[in-house]
């Protein structure tokens, strides 16, 4: 479904991304893990357009992402960690105007509004303005305007970032009934949500992919210290700290 082949990106003598390749299959929810500046969002505003590759391909459903960058535009739903909302219009009008602008045809524009209303818990809302409401709110909305056009993939980076416990609950139970319906791939800092939603983790250091597995088979090793399974925060901090010798190791060799 998403194929990502050999991907990189500099900005100037900075290089963010480094020959990253990973597929995606329909229906899968996959995490994207990684430490601030590791590379994440670079990655997923090449994955939605909105910034080129230096080098490698990109497709979705067999298209490539800058010969047909239209085209793929329309497979996709992105939320950013800043939700893109009009304080002052209603939400049943910023939808309106968020599936008019994704190309929703004219004559399904109020069945796919009043579906995601609905999917997004926001019918009670929906005459309110959107400066009014509440974050865990926004965020849904937010949501809303990514699937309105009923995207083939949908990526979200920080999705329940400043939210309360209830509002990060109903976010990822919304994120989790995506799986019958689209391709997601997340991105947060909280990984015990991946816990609650991922099926495969990814994680990214310094521009490149580090780890790519199920979450199942990363959690049932057990922790030598203790003999209990693991949790992705250990997998985590594990894995950083394998890492280091050999990164400090080759900084040697190449002084």
């Amino acid at each position: 479904m998403l194929i990502v082949k050999n991907v990189s990106k500099n900005f100037g003598s900075f290089q963010a991304l480094d020959k990253v390749s990973f597929e995606m299959d329909q229906g899968d929810i996959v995490g994207l893990l990684g430490k601030n500046g590791a590379g994440k969002t670079t990655l997923m505003r090449i994955l939605t357009s909105f910034i080129a590759a230096s080098s490698g391909s990109v497709s979705i459903e067999g298209d490539d992402i800058i010969k047909h960058s239209l085209k793929i535009r329309q497979k996709i739903g992105y939320l950013p960690e800043k939700p893109p909302l009009y304080g002052d219009m209603t939400v049943q009008y910023y939808l309106k105007f968020a599936a008019e602008i994704k190309g929703v045809p004219k004559n399904k524009r109020l069945s796919q509004l009043a579906k995601v209303l609905e999917e997004c818990d926001l019918e009670q809302v929906k005459q309110k303005t959107i400066a009014t409401l509440s974050k865990g709110y926004k965020q849904r909305v937010g949501i809303a305007q990514a699937i309105i056009h009923e995207p083939k993939l949908l990526i979200l980076d920080e999705p329940t970032s400043g939210l309360d416990p209830m509002q990060i609950q109903q976010v990822l139970a919304l994120i989790k009934n995506q799986r019958d319906q689209r391709t997601v791939l997340l991105s947060t800092h909280t990984l015990t949500e991946i816990e609650q939603v991922a099926q495969r983790v990814i994680m990214i250091k310094s521009g490149r992919i580090v780890l790519d597995d199920s979450l199942d088979r990363l959690l049932k090793n057990a922790d030598v210290s203790t003999s209990q399974p693991l949790t992705l925060e250990q997998v985590f901090i594990n894995h950083h700290q394998a890492q280091a010798p050999a990164e400090k190791a080759l900084q040697v060799s190449d002084e």
